[in-house]
């Protein structure tokens, strides 16, 4: 799937109105994981501290609920933005700060390995969505094993956005939060596009117990 396919899949699963019920329940996600980040960063040190340990879970239920939502076309549920602190909360936790940790230490090499290394994380939280019983390592791992030869076109899909966000900002910052929600989508796509590509080309080093439609089954 090319990236703008990926990108014609998103907004068709937002739908075509952007003040649509769709569009804004995933506008609200994306507002509620801006505003705790916000507060909890805005407190001195008690704050940095706190959000070591909410990144994680928070970005776990977002990633979830688009996956959801990519999956079954289901609207989404905003209480299941807080899913991470439920679903094993310990590797949750230590998948948001372990990758903050890697790509830190990635960075003081030189920033482009520092951000080379984010895109190789990227697809941890979606990993642990899909195996939820692996660990914190093995969703690293096998997000770094996933994304090699396609760093690249996610970083690509992410530049194609540079547009939309600069148009986001010029409205007083809010329209953000609609190319945020948009952007999260078209993450949603990429990770499921890759993993049905791999399955559909049967890779030999893909988890044999890995179902692409696992995630819906356990939903039902």
């Amino acid at each position: 799937m090319t990236r703008q396919q990926m990108k014609a899949m998103a907004k068709a699963q937002l739908g075509n109105q952007i003040f649509g019920n769709t569009w804004l329940i995933a506008v609200g996600v994306i507002t509620i994981q801006t505003a705790i980040s916000y507060f909890v960063n805005a407190i001195p040190v008690a704050g940095q501290v706190a959000s070591l340990l909410v990144m994680g879970p928070i970005a776990y239920g977002v990633a979830s609920m688009f996956l959801k939502q990519t999956r079954t076309g289901e609207k989404m549920d905003i209480g299941d933005i807080f899913n991470g602190f439920k679903d094993d909360f310990s590797n949750t936790f230590l998948i948001g700060l372990m990758t903050m940790i890697f790509t830190i230490l990635w960075s003081l090499l030189f920033i482009i390995p520092g951000i080379i290394k984010s895109y190789s994380y990227s697809m941890a939280v979606y990993i642990k969505v899909d195996y939820p019983d692996y660990d914190w390592k093995q969703c690293i791992d096998e997000s770094q094993r996933m994304m090699q030869g396609h760093k690249w076109e996610l970083f690509v899909l992410d530049l194609s956005f540079i547009g939309w966000l600069f148009v986001g900002a010029c409205c007083c910052g809010v329209g953000t939060l609609w190319v945020n929600a948009y952007m999260a989508a078209a993450h949603s796509q990429f990770y499921e596009n890759l993993r049905r590509t791999e399955i559909m080309n049967n890779v030999e080093n893909v988890d044999p117990q890995f179902n692409a439609y696992a995630f819906d089954d356990r939903q039902n």
